[in-house]
C-alpha cells in the first residue's frame, strides 16, 4: 500500500508538471487564434491595397474615378474607370434585399425562438441551415430559370434580370443568417423578462416587441449588419441575376451592375499589372472601405443606445 501511494503521487506530480509546462503554449496558441482575425484582415488589405497603389505614381484621376458616370475600362482612346453607376447598382440592390431580409429573418427569429414547438423549431432550422448550404451560382441559376420568367409575366418587364430579380434572391441568401443570430440574440434574454411581462397581463406579442427586442436589439443589430454585408459582398448571384448593365436603375425593373460583380467579370480579362486590373483591386479598396463605414455607424448606433440606457 505505502508502495502504491507512492506510485500515484509520482503519477500526479507527472500529470500536474505537464500540464504546467503546456499551460503556457495553450495560452500562447489560445493568443495567436484570437489576433490570427486581425491580422488576415490586414493581410488581406495590405494585399488589396499593394496591387492598386502604383495607380497614385500614374497620375490617375481619382475624382474621376469617384465621381464619373462613364466605365469603359476597354475603350482604346480613353479608357473610362467612373464607379458611380456600379455604387448605385450596388446600393439598390443591398437596400432593396435588406427590405425585404430583414422583416423576414427578424419575424422568422421571433417565431422560433417563442411561438413554435420544439419539434417544429428543430425541422426549421434544418431547412434555413439547407438554406445556407446553397451555393450561390445556384441561387443564380434559379433566379435567371425561375425568377426572370416569373417576373416577366407579372411585371411585363423587357428582361427578367434586374434589381428586383436581384434582391429576391439576395434576401434569400441573407435570411439564414439574420435567423439564425436573431433567434440567439433572442434566446439569450433572459426567461425572467418574459416571466415578468406576463405577470403584468403582457400578451405574447407584447413581450416580444416591448421587451425582448429592447433588451437584445444589440445582437439583432449584429444579425441585421451581417445580412447587409453577406448582401455586398455577394458576388455570383448578383452576376447572374442583375443583367450586368452599366446603368443608374431608376426602377426595380432596371438592370444594373454591382463593384463586387465587376470584379469577378473583368478580373480574369484584365491584363495583370495593368491599369484596368489595378482599378479592380481598387474597386475592392471603395469595398473595404464601406464595410467599415458600414461597422462603424453601427459601433455608433449601439454605442449610443447603451448609454442612453445607462442614463
Amino acid at each position: 500500500m505505502p508502495g502504491g501511494k507512492s506510485k500515484s503521487a509520482g503519477i500526479r506530480h507527472w500529470l500536474n508538471a505537464g500540464q504546467d509546462a503546456a499551460e503556457p503554449l495553450i495560452e500562447w496558441v489560445i493568443r495567436l487564434c484570437g489576433w490570427s482575425a486581425i491580422l488576415f484582415v490586414l493581410a488581406i488589405f495590405a494585399f488589396v491595397f499593394r496591387e492598386a497603389f502604383p495607380l497614385v505614381t500614374k497620375n490617375f484621376d481619382f475624382l474621376a474615378f469617384i465621381s464619373g458616370t462613364e466605365w469603359r475600362p476597354d475603350s482604346r482612346i480613353k479608357p473610362q474607370y467612373g464607379i458611380v453607376k456600379l455604387l448605385a447598382g450596388t446600393g439598390a440592390v443591398t437596400l432593396c434585399s435588406m427590405l425585404l431580409a430583414v422583416p423576414l429573418g427578424l419575424g422568422a427569429a421571433v417565431f422560433l425562438s417563442e411561438f413554435c414547438s420544439k419539434r417544429m423549431r428543430e425541422t426549421l432550422k434544418i431547412v434555413i441551415e439547407l438554406l445556407a448550404a446553397i451555393p450561390s451560382v445556384v441561387w443564380g441559376f434559379i433566379g435567371v430559370v425561375v425568377l426572370g420568367p416569373l417576373i416577366v409575366k407579372a411585371t411585363g418587364a423587357p428582361v427578367g434580370v434586374n434589381v428586383l430579380n436581384a434582391s429576391i434572391v439576395l434576401a434569400l441568401m441573407s435570411v439564414p443568417v439574420i435567423v439564425s443570430v436573431g433567434e440567439d440574440a433572442l434566446k439569450a434574454v433572459p426567461d425572467s423578462y418574459r416571466e415578468a411581462a406576463m405577470a403584468l397581463g403582457a400578451s405574447r406579442w407584447e413581450v416580444v416587441y416591448r421587451v425582448l427586442f429592447p433588451a437584445a436589439k444589440n445582437g439583432l443589430l449584429a444579425a441585421v449588419l451581417l445580412g447587409v454585408g453577406r448582401s455586398i459582398g455577394e458576388t455570383m448571384a448578383v452576376l447572374l441575376c442583375t443583367g450586368h448593365a452599366v446603368n443608374i436603375p431608376d426602377s426595380l425593373l432596371d438592370p444594373a451592375r454591382t463593384l463586387t460583380a465587376t470584379i469577378a467579370a473583368e478580373l480574369g480579362e484584365a491584363v495583370r499589372g495593368g491599369e484596368h486590373y489595378q482599378v479592380l483591386f481598387l474597386i475592392g479598396v471603395v469595398l473595404f472601405a464601406i464595410t467599415f463605414l458600414v461597422n462603424l455607424t453601427a459601433d455608433i448606433v449601439v454605442k449610443g443606445i447603451r448609454g442612453r440606457d445607462h442614463d
